[in-house]
């Protein structure tokens, strides 16, 4: 592996795909490299509208910026500016780099001049294959080495995106139920009882939410449903009095013990601290998932629907792995929750609610339990920057 170069920057090139699940991962990665590590890190993203929902401070015309420490460059075809070799080449989620980029691999290589180590990193997963895979190099046809970088939750992954001190601002967050307080009225979230059950979804459409709203109006204690303008507003058209496109962040629509409030766009920060305030998370994607895992409350995973229903098999895995030390009979449930909420079954999704509503302490200790495993024993970053040093 080449590791002298004349530049010591490291390149990373997303292609966003899912709005904000793939620019929220490489962002997140980017920022914690350039803090954590000092290093000089360059972030290339094909849709900076789209960065710019999570990042609000970004001009998507600026042909360059930088924010916390890495330079945001649209990538445009031709690029904006030559691109010059640096230590590390990152193409996120398997995206095809610019052709200018792979002529200038191919030169360097002919004339024997210093090449980055050229890493795909793939989406996280929970599958054993894994293992085997992660680390391993391709030939490219350049003659360069290729090499596959897996997150992944065993210590022969690439590990999971996480700050060093993630978890101790977490728990200080909730340790103060004014911080939770503090949140809502910044979100103009209003009516909201300390000991009221509130529930953040940000998930694709399906008929497992309408049926979700239903069972939480059988139960005595308020309900509040937290969700941003979206693919989620879809399916619950029947507790809209309007079109979903037309409502407003601030807006709220209550129907018994149940009310949905409309949610303005926030930062990571604040998506963060949102996960950390609600009693139950339903997310969907990559980057939202793990952090509804390091907000230590119970979830359910909407997963990026594949072909075949592959999804479901990489939703399975992570189900193993995450009931691995969690009560089997509750396990149980939750798993059933997770595969009828994905599969669009509202029956099920209603039975296995109320089986998990009779064990709600336990599953919130696991939740608590599960990020202290679950990091075992070095995240991405640490990862990712000890496999370019070897």
């Amino acid at each position: 592996m080449s590791t002298h170069t004349v530049s010591p920057h490291w390149d990373i090139f997303c292609a966003v795909v899912d709005n904000y699940g793939d620019i929220g991962v490489t962002w997140r990665l980017a920022r914690q490299l350039a803090k954590e590590y000092q290093l000089d890190i360059r972030l290339w993203v094909d849709d900076l509208h789209s960065f710019a929902h999570i990042l609000p401070q970004l001009n998507p015309a600026l042909t360059e910026q930088c924010f916390s420490g890495v330079t945001i460059l649209p990538w445009r075809e031709p690029l904006p500016q030559a691109w010059q070799p640096g230590a590390v080449l990152i193409e996120a989620f398997a995206c095809e780099l610019p052709n200018s980029v792979k002529h200038t691999l191919q030169q360097r290589k002919q004339q024997n001049g210093a090449l980055p180590c050229w890493l795909n990193l793939e989406y996280l997963c929970a599958e054993t294959w894994v293992d085997g895979c992660h680390g391993l190099p391709s030939m490219q046809a350049s003659g360069i080495d290729k090499y596959f970088f897996f997150p992944g939750f065993t210590p022969k992954t690439g590990g999971l995106i996480c700050e060093k001190n993630l978890f101790a601002e977490r728990d200080r967050w909730q340790a103060d139920i004014s911080n939770r307080r503090a949140l809502f009225q910044q979100l103009g979230l209003t009516g909201i009882a300390d000991d009221d059950r509130v529930i953040s979804v940000f998930s694709y459409e399906t008929p497992a939410l309408p049926a979700l709203c239903q069972q939480w109006q059988q139960t005595d204690r308020p309900v509040h449903v937290l969700l941003p303008k979206g693919r989620s507003l879809n399916s619950l058209t029947d507790w809209l009095p309007c079109p979903p496109e037309t409502v407003k962040p601030g807006q709220t629509f209550t129907q018994g013990n149940v009310s949905l409030h409309i949610l303005p766009m926030t930062d990571q920060e604040g998506y963060d601290r949102l996960l950390w305030s609600c009693d139950m998370n339903i997310v969907r994607g990559e980057d939202s998932f793990l952090r509804a895992q390091w907000a230590a409350k119970p979830f359910i995973w909407h997963i990026y629907p594949q072909d075949e229903d592959y999804h479901l098999i990489k939703l399975q895995a992570f189900m193993a792995l995450y009931c691995h030390n969690l009560a089997p009979e509750i396990g149980r449930y939750w798993q059933a929750l997770n595969m009828a909420f994905n599969q669009g079954h509202p029956v099920e999704v209603a039975l296995n609610w109320q089986q998990l509503e009779k064990t709600t302490t336990a599953l919130q200790q696991h939740a608590k339990q599960w990020p202290i495993d679950a990091i075992n024993p070095a995240d991405l970053a640490s990862r990712l920057v000890q496999f370019v040093r070897k």
